[in-house]
């Protein structure tokens, strides 16, 4: 028989147990030999998601809706499935900006804004409250059935009892103290409690050890399997319509759409799903093999929800057992006291973990976004004389801890009763499912402003708290039901239920569909109608941008102004404790090639900002920002500087894609070659000096990239003018680089036979005052004096325009580029004679020696080859534009001596058009 004293002393146990397994993975963390450090944990944790409601309401809602507890598990599914676009994007943003909870997320993505930070706070306790009340009331429930045996009584039918012998009440307060010892035995700057992670891995697992064990006990112990069981549901009518998708649902297919967004919106936004699956995430590559295993999970422990369902139907068909406690009664009602108490213990973990990991997430919000904030602004002078706050930052999360889970309490004895467990999560997923817009808005579009986010919080909260809190209040007897039934003041428009008029929906959808439409319109339209500030526009860039903005340092460019080297790491030391600051100013001194404490470590941006960052995982971002701001004094940005860095930083990754691109393309241009040179074997020799000829080119531009580069990367403090020069340098050498990209392909395209020409019939004159034009602020920059003799009227050619206008680009460019350097001119000159049009370009350098003309023309020629005299000119260039002539049937030749300048010219036929 189950004694009472018993089933009290082996819950204790089992409480011990979780407590010994977080106490080991602490110590291993502390030795450095993380247990959490692998995917399975990270994936069974993640597992805190399957509560009380999972291991017994989900049995409930089945019994009553049939298969309409799916969505709640169909839902997680999808979420994960855009995990590798949505967490990590999320994950990422996190581990860089020390992110320590939902709140902080939130509020960081707007401007650090200490106010939006305490509205979200406000909502998850809120919120979250009846679930909270749900794990209580399943746990009290349960224990009072167990004690019961062999009679299985109903909690309502025991009567009530003095406040002494409240099992919820006992419950909270002994969950209290184990959350206590759980998550808030030390403060940690990253906010990490891997003993804590590794005890819920270990509960997902009995949780589920539970789970399938009554399952398998009903469905081949009570009946002969599957077929069995679901044969006798087939040959009751009333139990044949639930296995039915939609059939015996309540709300047909509104209810499954918003029960399906709803459970997506929980598995990322829900405190306590946010805390395992972002704050104590230790690898991003763990995400890889949650996206399969969490949703095999899933599967596993709802493969015998409906069996146990339907056994329950089948064997208390009178109704005078709730179906919320089948997985437990079953076991009693066939004399299985073992398998009875398992149960207890799989129900006891399920609600164990999700308190435990629920109330340390919000303790931690309270704290750092609505207790800190506060303090800070009343009492700011007295806490900056005290030197050590890691008492002070504790003591409030273990108060929060318990007032939390005594709130809960208290709901659940206001409101809880009236309600099925699956009602009373629904009521917290509708209340979470707020902050969905202002997180993806947040992290997918610049555009979402500190005022936008507000304004959709608040009206989104004001809906949930209308349509979902104050109706449960109402049907506990806390309001007058003509509230419901009448709406307020006897405005059926305003009824809670049927919103302007609103009907023949269930309560949940109801509420979120009028949530949403009052969320997502004011946060969209009160964003494009308010312009952000400098820190909105900061924090919008550093979230959407993420991916560009790598490594922890990317806020360090937004700060300027004055600070101390012991004024930081005092304030450091005063949230953290002397060892903790001494540990990350020793670090931080060691990534610079210094030792702490080094009279060279500078107070600059870089230092401040990993000062508010490690302080951040303290007491939230924007105290953090409140506290650093105390004992640095800030040069504020405006907005269009904030966008110059931006844009200034971005245009070294711009530039860098680019190259990529066309080194891609040369790449492939370079095979093709290879491949016709293959073709011709006489080639060879003059394949691997082209190879040579073209890396030699390329080296020099893409040195000078590389180096400016790593120069703005490694040293993000670069004054702005000098930032601005070296990207001017980037510019020309990537447009140099280009050049010489274009000029490979078009080669390539060229002696492949691969290049698409377009004939038409040009007037070469206007060619050539064209080009003088385009190239007008060269000539002025290099003080070169342009002269073009050029007929009223010649006869028109056949050619291909945009190639004529290269060829007179690349002759152009190379004589201004050695013309004289003192006194530089160009000539060009256009004639007719013999049915041929002639150009010459001359300029006044120094000139090619007669033996190297022809040289110039071969592609594997470039300025400094060791010929007679290193004539100028670029090989690839004039070779094209030599190929080009001669593709329309005409010549192209040099004539030149050494100090008398050059003279390029080639001849077109002006035959009639073809």
């Amino acid at each position: 028989m189950l004694h009472e004293t018993a089933i009290i002393l082996i819950a204790f146990a089992y409480l011990g147990v979780l407590f010994a397994i977080a106490y080991y993975a602490d110590e291993r963390a502390d030795a450095g030999r993380s247990i959490i450090a692998s995917p399975y944990v990270y994936s069974l944790s993640l597992a805190v998601y399957a509560t009380a409601w999972t291991f017994y309401g989900s049995v409930g809602r089945a019994a009553s809706d049939g298969v309409g507890f799916l969505p709640i598990y169909i839902g997680p599914t999808l979420m994960i499935a855009l995990w590798w676009v949505v967490l990590r994007k999320i994950l990422r943003i996190s581990k860089q900006n020390r992110i320590t909870s939902l709140a902080d997320f939130i509020a960081s993505r707007y401007g650090k804004s200490a106010l939006i930070g305490g509205l979200v706070t406000v909502i998850a306790v809120i919120g979250i409250l009846p679930y909270i009340s749900l794990q209580l009331k399943a746990v009290s429930s349960s224990f009072t059935i167990l004690v019961q045996y062999p009679e299985i009584i109903m909690p309502a039918k025991v009567g009530a009892v003095a406040i002494r012998q409240d099992t919820a009440l006992w419950v909270a307060l002994i969950l209290a103290a184990f959350t206590i010892a759980f998550g808030t035995r030390h403060l940690d700057a990253a906010e990490h409690h891997q003993g804590m992670v590794a005890a819920i891995a270990f509960e997902s697992l009995v949780k589920l050890l539970a789970f399938l064990a009554v399952g398998v006990f009903v469905t081949f112990g009570i009946y002969d399997g599957f077929g069995d069981l679901f044969g006798r549901v087939a040959s009751e009518p009333k139990l044949h319509a639930m296995l039915t998708p939609l059939e015996g649902v309540a709300g047909g297919y509104a209810n499954w759409v918003w029960l399906t967004i709803l459970s997506m919106m929980a598995i990322m936004f829900l405190p306590r799903q946010f805390q395992v699956a972002v704050i104590e995430n230790v690898d991003e590559k763990h995400i890889n093999k949650a996206i399969w295993l969490f949703p095999l999970y899933m599967l596993a422990i709802n493969v015998f929800v409906l069996p146990i369902a339907f056994g329950g139907l089948l064997r208390f068909p009178d109704g005078s057992v709730d179906a919320d406690t089948f997985v437990l009664t079953l076991p009693m009602a066939e004399k299985r006291e073992l398998l009875a108490l398992l149960v207890f213990i799989g129900g006891l973990s399920a609600a164990t973990g999700m308190v435990i990991v629920e109330t340390i997430a919000l303790s931690t919000m309270v704290c750092n976004d609505l207790v800190m904030p506060v303090l800070l602004r009343l009492r700011r002078l007295r806490l900056n004389e005290r030197r050590d706050l890691t008492g002070l930052l504790l003591g409030i999360r273990r108060g929060a801890i318990v007032l939390i889970l005594l709130l809960g309490y208290l709901y659940f004895k206001l409101a809880g009763e009236a309600y099925a467990l699956v009602s009373i999560g629904l009521i917290s997923f509708a209340a979470v499912a707020q902050f969905a817009p202002a997180i993806l808005g947040g992290i997918f579009w610049k555009g979402g402003t500190r005022a936008g986010a507000l304004c959709g919080l608040l009206a989104g909260f004001a809906v949930w708290l209308y349509t979902l809190f104050l109706p449960a209040l109402a049907r506990s007897g806390w309001l007058p039901m003509a509230f419901l039934d009448q709406g307020p003041f006897g405005i059926e428009l305003l009824k809670p239920l049927q919103l302007f008029g609103l009907a023949g929906l269930d309560q949940i959808s109801h509420a979120m569909i009028w949530s949403m439409i009052a969320n997502v319109g004011a946060y969209v339209i009160v964003s494009l109608s308010i312009s952000p500030s400098a820190d909105e526009h900061r924090q919008a860039s550093l979230f959407v941008d993420v991916f560009r903005h790598t490594g922890e340092g990317g806020g360090a460019r937004f700060w300027r102004g004055t600070a101390s080297v012991p004024d930081l790491y005092s304030l450091l030391a005063r949230f953290l404790g002397t060892a903790t600051a001494d540990g990350a100013f020793g670090e931080y001194a060691s990534a610079k090639g210094l030792s702490w404490p080094d009279e060279r470590l500078v107070a600059d941006a870089e230092l401040v900002h990993f000062v508010e960052v490690q302080l951040a995982g303290a007491i939230g971002a924007a105290s953090a920002r409140v506290m650093v701001a105390a004992v640095a004094k800030e040069e504020a940005l405006t907005i269009d500087e904030v966008r110059e860095i931006l844009d200034e930083a971005s245009q070294v990754v711009v530039y860098s894609h680019k190259l990529e691109q066309k080194s891609r393309e040369l790449e492939a241009a370079t095979a093709e070659l290879l491949g016709v040179n293959e073709r011709l074997t006489e080639l060879d020799r003059l394949k691997d000096d082209f190879v040579s000829t073209v890396t030699h080119e390329l080296r020099t531009p893409l040195t000078s990239i590389r180096a400016i580069t790593e120069i703005l990367l490694d040293d993000p403090d670069v004054e702005i003018e000098q930032r601005k020069k070296f990207l001017g340098i980037i510019t020309k050498e990537a447009e140099r680089l280009s050049r010489l990209i274009n000029q490979v392909l078009d080669l390539a395209k060229i002696e492949s036979g691969k290049a698409d020409w377009v004939e038409t019939r040009v007037d070469m004159k206007e060619v050539i005052s064209d080009t003088i034009a385009a190239m007008d602020q060269l000539f002025r920059e290099k003080n070169i004096e342009v002269e073009a003799k050029l007929p009223e009227k010649v006869s028109t050619v056949t050619v291909d325009l945009d190639r004529m206008i290269q060829v007179m680009l690349n002759l152009l460019s190379n004589a201004v580029k050695f013309c004289d350097g003192t006194k530089g001119r160009v000539e060009i000159a256009l004639s007719e004679r013999e049915g041929r049009l002639w150009v010459d370009v001359r300029d006044n350098g120094r000139g090619i020696s007669p033996a190297d003309h022809e040289i110039i023309f071969d592609k594997f020629h470039q300025v400094g080859d060791t010929l007679t005299d290193k004539p100028h000119g670029s090989g690839l260039g004039l070779n094209i534009s030599r190929q080009i002539v001669e593709h329309f049937g005409g010549k192209m030749w040099v004539e030149s001596s050494l100090g008398g300048g050059a003279r390029f010219s080639f001849t077109l036929p002006t035959g009639a058009a073809t």
